[in-house]
């Protein structure tokens, strides 16, 4: 396989099909994140005068009481928001796993040749791989719970010494994972290009993977290192609006610098859309480069386009 010419005509095809920008901004919305935040005040507390044991306790309990009355009275609240969170995540779990076919297939017809990508003809066309693409996702994601869950829960209740006990086990699990990972990766193009039941795709992955071992490592650790330096490069306005904020917030810690601030907030808020499609187009490239090279790799020997291999519906 010509390593050169996969990165290269990816790339092409991204660059000339924007409207595969789209679908990988659909693609990164399976993933998220979340963050938290702290507290002051204790060292004042405990200067002016420490309470005995029983005070604490009751204090405690009586907060305990006066959180447990305030979440019964507004029970309604959180239902609604516990609805919300599922109906995003619902929204999140179905655009991601559409974008991702809709880049499979957007990359095989690029490479045959195909010289313009409508957004609905490849968004109705996905949605016929959208069930057996997402319940292999599914399967993974729910297999790495059942093993990770019990592990952390083992950690934190040893106060951190069952994670020193579970690091060979780790070490053991990591390399399976992203071995799984690769195979998923294939078996996704296998199921959208050769239109493949779920358990027959990772059958032809697990065929295509264990017969070009050295090829599939090679691109993912270009892809990784790709997207490793890219999305450093993505953080550094981040580092810029934080530390100037940062700075003047240790410099005169009783005093907020509530426009430094600002302007950061105002900064962050700016550079969101910018960061999605950024984000969309590493998105729409890494996946572009494992379907080709999926195509690469079972091409036939005649050197049939790909297109001529979709199926009907596709």
């Amino acid at each position: 396989m010509d390593f050169g010419e996969v990165l290269g005509k990816a790339w092409r095809i991204v660059w000339k099909h924007k409207v595969l920008w789209i679908f990988g901004i659909f693609a990164g919305c399976s993933s998220g994140g979340g963050g938290g935040g702290g507290g002051s005040g204790w060292q004042q507390s405990w200067d002016s005068g420490q309470p005995s044991g029983p005070e604490i306790g009751s204090q405690v309990e009586q907060a305990f009481q006066q959180v447990g009355q305030w979440i019964s009275e507004n029970l309604w609240i959180f239902i609604v928001l516990g609805l919300v969170i599922l109906l995003l995540t619902l929204i999140g779990m179905f655009l991601g796993t559409i974008g991702k076919i809709g880049l499979i297939r957007g990359a095989f017809r690029a490479d045959s040749g195909e010289e313009k990508l409508q957004f609905s003809e490849l968004f109705r066309g996905s949605l016929p791989y959208f069930w057996r693409v997402f319940l292999l996702s599914f399967l993974i994601g729910l297999a790495a719970l059942v093993i990770f869950l019990p592990l952390t829960i083992f950690g934190v209740v040893t106060a951190g010494i069952g994670f020193l006990c579970i690091v060979p086990l780790l070490c053991v699990l990591v390399p399976v994972l992203f071995a799984i990972g690769i195979v998923v990766q294939q078996a996704d193009a296998a199921m959208v290009i050769e239109d493949l039941s779920m358990m027959d795709g990772v059958r032809r992955a697990w065929g295509v993977v264990k017969k070009n071992v050295g090829p599939v490592l090679l691109i993912w650790l270009i892809t990784a290192v790709i997207g490793g330096v890219i999305g450093f490069v993505l953080a550094l306005p981040f580092l810029v609006t934080v530390i100037p904020a940062a700075i003047a917030l240790a410099a005169s810690p009783n005093e907020f610098p509530t426009a430094i601030v600002a302007v950061a907030g105002l900064c962050f808020v700016l550079y969101i859309p910018v960061l999605i499609v950024a984000q969309g187009i590493l998105t729409s490239y890494v996946e572009s480069v494992w379907a080709l090279t999926f195509l690469r790799l079972t091409r036939p020997p005649e050197g049939k386009g790909a297109l001529e291999s979709l199926p009907a519906n596709a």
